[in-house]
């Protein structure tokens, strides 16, 4: 996830300069989207990925080069395959990488307003330009007018997840979600599985009623809920005040068995909540991968999150 990046981008640039590769245009079949991006250090010390293999190992060499002169440079990656003319793999489409040295306090305080940003749950737009021009960030309502000669992206705060149960299969879906790139919030009554060790760090947790949560929730437009309850009882409080409450989340998904989800299915129209709204659930919950362990379970549940996550559209800029 993104702020990992910036996260990890500020630590680098306080030690010396760095080169920010990103993916600005594809065509066909590639293996990252545009607005992928990696770091590049001297001596070739890498982190994250826009793709692995020849066309990553093209980008550090160049990206090197750009290290000493500071002078960017766009790197064509072609994975056509096609064997007519020399290609970095076989993928079948074309990638466009721009690579820029970011470095000095100039670049330190652009990471670490952008960091703020992220870190406060708000958008913003990074304007980076093919020319000599440093980037620079405008507000998110901004109105923005297209160019040959710019790369415009959103830059969005990480999607929060709300895991309503604290058990064995919360647990193990906090750890897996923030290692996705999820910020954590849990809610369970229970104080003895509360507790902040079981959890990651950053994680916030509730003791209080479902209602207190949304309360601190309801701004929050990337918002994804999972209810890894224990008991059907629990599930019908929870979903009588999510369904009812105006929140604008992204997904909603509810562990049980067939018979569990039916009789919660009947209390909830029987206490008035509209088939329309049932529909919005995602029961049972998770990806159908013959998951049984609460890991297995956690992690059916995390790659239904990237599912959904990756299908959502991108905000038109």
């Amino acid at each position: 996830m993104i702020i990992q990046f910036y996260q990890q981008l500020l630590q680098v640039l306080k030690e010396g300069d760095a080169v920010v590769a990103t993916v600005t245009r594809v065509r066909g079949s590639v293996p990252r989207e545009i607005g992928a991006k990696m770091i590049i250090c001297a001596e070739g010390r890498t982190f994250d990925t826009i793709g692995g293999g020849l066309g990553e190992a093209q980008v550090i060499q160049q990206a090197i080069e750009v290290l000493e002169t500071g002078q960017k440079q766009c790197v064509e990656i072609d994975l056509s395959g096609t064997p007519e003319r020399e290609t970095q793999g076989v993928c079948g489409g074309l990638m466009q990488v721009l690579l820029e040295r970011w470095s000095g306090e100039k670049a330190i305080a652009l990471t670490d307003q952008i960091l703020n940003y992220l870190q406060a749950g708000k958008s913003m737009i990074l304007v980076t330009s093919f020319d000599t021009t440093s980037p620079y960030l405008l507000a998110y309502e901004h109105p923005i007018s297209t160019s040959d000669q710019t790369f415009i992206e959103t830059l969005q705060p990480p999607p929060t997840l709300l895991i309503i149960g604290a058990g064995h299969i919360g647990e193990k879906l906090a750890k897996i979600a923030d290692f996705m790139g999820f910020k954590i919030v849990i809610q369970d009554s229970r104080p003895e599985l509360t507790q902040p060790e079981r959890f990651p760090p950053n994680s916030i947790i509730f003791n209080q009623s479902i209602t207190t949560v949304l309360e601190q929730l309801t701004c929050h437009n990337n918002l994804y809920i999972a209810l890894v309850t224990r008991g059907h009882i629990y599930d019908i409080e929870a979903l009588k005040c999510i369904l009812n409450w105006n929140l604008a989340y992204q997904y909603i998904g509810m562990i049980g068995s067939k018979k569990r989800i039916k009789l919660v299915y009947q209390h909830l129209q029987e206490s008035g909540v509209s088939l329309y709204q049932l529909e919005q659930i995602q029961a049972p919950i998770g990806l159908e991968i013959g998951a049984l362990t609460p890991e297995e379970i956690a992690i059916s549940i995390g790659a239904e999150l990237i599912k959904v996550y990756r299908k959502q559209p991108k905000n038109p800029v």
